[in-house]
């Protein structure tokens, strides 16, 4: 796991500044991705400094399915997408980057990829082909 301070940490200095803030709750601030894979792809990160969501302490996890519903609540009426990819990177391995809990809410459009089936399962190769009408 990589070592990051409050004092060192990316997003915990963009907090400071409160800029580009979507929408904030008692624990919680939302932001756009400055890497977006799609419109309106936004980041819902913790206030306090922790390193992945399994960090997060009871009050962010009782807070946490309410600003996801403010954040696709917020981005149905501006974007108006057709679905949503959830998700957290935590870890190295699983391509985090920057080492302070986020989790990306990723609208989706019909169209936006050739065959979207299996949504999340795509990151990589499954072990076992993937065939939705045996689940």
């Amino acid at each position: 796991m990589e070592t990051v301070t409050q004092n060192t940490c990316l997003f915990c200095g963009f907090f400071v500044k409160k800029s580009h803030i979507l929408l904030e709750t008692g624990y919680f601030f939302v932001t756009f991705d400055n890497f977006p894979v799609n419109k309106g792809h936004s980041l819902i990160m913790p206030k306090r400094h922790c390193s992945d969501v399994f960090f997060f302490n009871d009050a962010e996890w009782t807070d946490f399915p309410l600003v996801v519903k403010k954040t696709k609540s917020m981005l149905d009426g501006e974007y108006k997408p057709d679905g949503y990819n959830i998700g957290a990177n935590c870890g190295k391995a699983a391509g985090q980057t920057i080492f302070h809990a986020h989790v990306h809410v990723i609208p989706r459009y019909e169209g936006d990829v050739s065959d979207p089936r299996g949504g999340v399962r795509n990151f990589k190769q499954a072990l076992v082909p993937y065939d939705h009408h045996t689940n």
